[in-house]
C-alpha cells in the first residue's frame, strides 16, 4: 500500500530543513523553528502540516520580507552544496505567496530561483492575483530561461484552473493575456515544458471551447510531430466532447454512410466485473473515412438520472467498402471518483464526436443481491 501523502513532510525532513536554514543564517533559532514545526504535526494532512511548518517560518525567519527572502535564496542548493530542495520547499511556496506580494519583483525572483528545486506554481498564483498585468510582464521574460524549470513555471503557474491551487478568475473568464506564453513555449524542446502547455490549453478550453479550437487550427498546419501531439493533447476535452472545429483541425469532419453496429456479451453486469462488447463499423461511401472511435459510459447517478463519461478507443482510417470490428471491456470496479449505483446504464459509441450507436445495460451491486 503506497504511504500516505502526508508522510511527505515528517519530523526528519523539518530537522534537515532546520539545518540547511541554520547553515546560512546565524541568527535563525534553530531549535525552536523544530519546536513549532512539529508541534502536532502527526495528527495533520499534508496542507495541515506544510501551513504548521510555514507558521514556523513565519516565527524564526525577520519579519523583514527581504532579509527573510535573502537567507531562503542562500539556503538553496548551489555549487554541490546541500539545501533546501524537495517537499522542504512546499512550506517555503506558502510563505512566499503570504510575504511576497509586498515585495513583488523580490517574490517573484525568489520563486524563480526556487523552482528548479522543487516547483513554484503554487506560490505564483498571490502574485498573479493581486497585480495580474505587473506579474504576468514579469513571467513572460522566462520563456526564453535557459532552465527548463523556469519556462515550465511559465505555463504551469499560469494555467487557470490549475488542480489544487488558488484559482485565477480573471483568467477563468479571459485567458487571451496568457497566449502570448503558450505561444512561446508551444515548440519547447522539452516534454516537460510542452505538456504544461497542453495542459494549460485544456484548461481554457473548459471555458472557452470555441477560442481553443480555432487557437490549434491556427497553429496546425505545418506542426511538426511534438507540436502536432501537443495539440492534440490540448484539445483532449473538445475531442471527448465532439466539438465540431476541434475534430476539424485533426481531420475527423462528420462521418459520412458509415454504419455502425454494438453487440453487448452480457446485459447485465455485476460490480466488479465488467461490461464486453464489440463495435463494428462500415464505410458504405466512396471515400476514405478517418474516424475516431470512443464510447461513452452513461452512470446512473443518485437521482437516478444518467451522467456521461467519455472514453478513448481508436483511430482508424477506412477504405471505401471496408469494415472494422474491435471488442473492448469496460471495467466496473471500485475508484476513488465515482460511486457507483445499481440500475439501467447505457452504452453509446461515437464516432467522430457523434454519438452512432447505443444499448441499455444493467448494473446490479452484489451487496443489494444479498440483502
Amino acid at each position: 500500500m503506497p504511504e500516505p501523502l502526508k508522510n511527505l513532510l515528517h519530523e526528519a525532513l523539518v530537522g534537515d530543513m532546520a539545518d540547511r536554514i541554520a547553515a546560512n543564517a546565524s541568527s535563525f533559532d534553530r531549535e525552536r523553528f523544530v519546536r513549532l514545526a512539529t508541534d502536532g504535526l502527526g495528527a495533520l494532512e499534508l496542507m495541515e502540516r506544510s501551513a504548521l511548518i510555514r507558521d514556523a517560518l513565519f516565527a524564526t525567519l525577520p519579519d523583514d520580507f527581504p532579509k527573510a527572502a535573502a537567507i531562503l535564496k542562500a539556503s538553496l542548493p548551489a555549487d554541490g552544496k546541500a539545501g533546501l530542495s524537495g517537499w522542504m520547499l512546499l512550506p517555503v511556496n506558502q510563505f512566499i505567496a503570504a510575504r511576497g506580494p509586498d515585495h513583488f519583483d523580490l517574490g517573484l525572483d525568489l520563486l524563480k530561483a526556487l523552482t528548479p528545486h522543487f516547483t513554484a506554481e503554487y506560490g505564483i498564483r498571490p502574485f498573479i492575483h493581486r497585480d495580474q498585468q505587473r506579474a504576468l510582464a514579469i513571467i513572460s521574460g522566462w520563456v526564453d530561461n535557459p532552465d527548463r524549470h523556469v519556462r515550465r513555471l511559465a505555463s504551469e503557474g499560469t494555467r487557470p484552473r490549475l488542480p489544487w491551487a488558488m484559482r485565477l478568475p480573471q483568467l477563468v473568464k479571459d485567458p487571451a493575456p496568457i497566449l502570448p506564453i503558450l505561444t512561446a513555449l508551444m515548440d519547447d524542446p522539452e516534454d516537460y515544458v510542452r505538456r504544461s502547455v497542453a495542459n494549460s490549453l485544456n484548461d481554457i478550453a473548459k471555458d472557452h471551447p470555441d477560442l481553443v479550437a480555432a487557437f490549434i487550427g491556427g497553429h496546425i498546419e505545418g506542426a511538426s510531430a511534438e507540436r502536432r501531439w501537443l495539440l492534440k493533447h490540448a484539445s483532449r476535452t473538445l475531442l471527448k466532447k465532439g466539438h465540431a472545429q476541434a475534430l476539424a483541425n485533426f481531420g475527423f469532419g462528420a462521418a459520412a454512410s458509415l454504419a455502425c453496429e454494438l453487440r453487448l456479451a452480457n446485459s447485465e453486469v455485476l460490480f466488479g466485473e465488467g461490461l464486453d462488447f464489440e463495435i463494428r463499423v462500415a464505410n458504405a461511401g466512396k471515400a476514405p473515412q478517418s474516424l475516431m472511435i470512443d464510447y461513452a459510459i452513461h452512470h446512473v447517478k443518485s437521482d437516478g438520472s444518467l451522467s456521461p463519461k467519455v472514453f478513448k478507443c481508436k483511430t482508424i482510417m477506412l477504405a471505401p467498402g471496408q469494415s472494422h470490428a474491435m471488442t473492448r471491456r469496460h471495467a466496473m470496479r471500485p475508484i476513488t471518483t465515482r460511486r457507483y449505483y445499481p440500475g439501467k446504464h447505457r452504452i453509446a459509441i461515437l464516432v467522430n464526436g457523434a454519438e452512432s450507436a447505443s444499448e441499455n445495460f444493467v448494473l446490479r451491486m452484489p451487496s443489494l443481491d444479498q440483502s
